[in-house]
């Protein structure tokens, strides 16, 4: 059984009314799109979600904005504080003509440098995270005028 069927399966048995595709921008930010079930198929599954980049702040332009939401089906669970029964699903975001990772897709270059960590053969567990610092000096600016 696929993946995909899974999830369809998941959406059934729990009588599911959104899918909520989530994703990080660069500053760490959850962002989400949110599709009703009549959207939600096998197929969409496999293929992605089309979105426009140009709403995430430092993405892209809006002559170049489209990309696609790749779920993750493997990161799927109930979202306990929807108010109707939403199924969240983590996505990767690619480059819709390569198909390749977006390079400002926090996931995906996690996904990269751990690939490259294994690579070496120097470790097969990486523990990353973002550093904060820079956020707080951003901040920081914006608040002390």
């Amino acid at each position: 059984m696929s993946d995909a069927k899974k999830i369809m399966e998941m959406i059934k048995e729990h009588d599911i009314t959104y899918v909520d595709l989530r994703f990080t921008d660069i500053a760490g930010k959850m962002q989400h799109v949110t599709q009703h079930i009549d959207t939600i198929d096998e197929d969409a599954l496999t293929e992605g979600f089309m979105f426009d980049g140009s709403s995430i702040a430092g993405w892209k332009a809006i002559n170049e904005s489209d990309m696609t939401l790749m779920p993750d089906l493997y990161r799927a669970y109930i979202d306990p504080f929807f108010a109707q029964p939403t199924l969240a699903l983590f996505c990767d975001v690619l480059e819709p003509s390569s198909g390749e990772a977006y390079e400002r897709d926090p996931r995906g270059t996690a996904k990269a440098a751990l690939a490259h960590v294994e690579s070496l053969g120097i470790a097969d567990t990486a523990f990353l995270a973002q550093r904060l610092s820079s956020l707080f000096l951003k901040m920081s600016k914006l608040t002390c005028r």
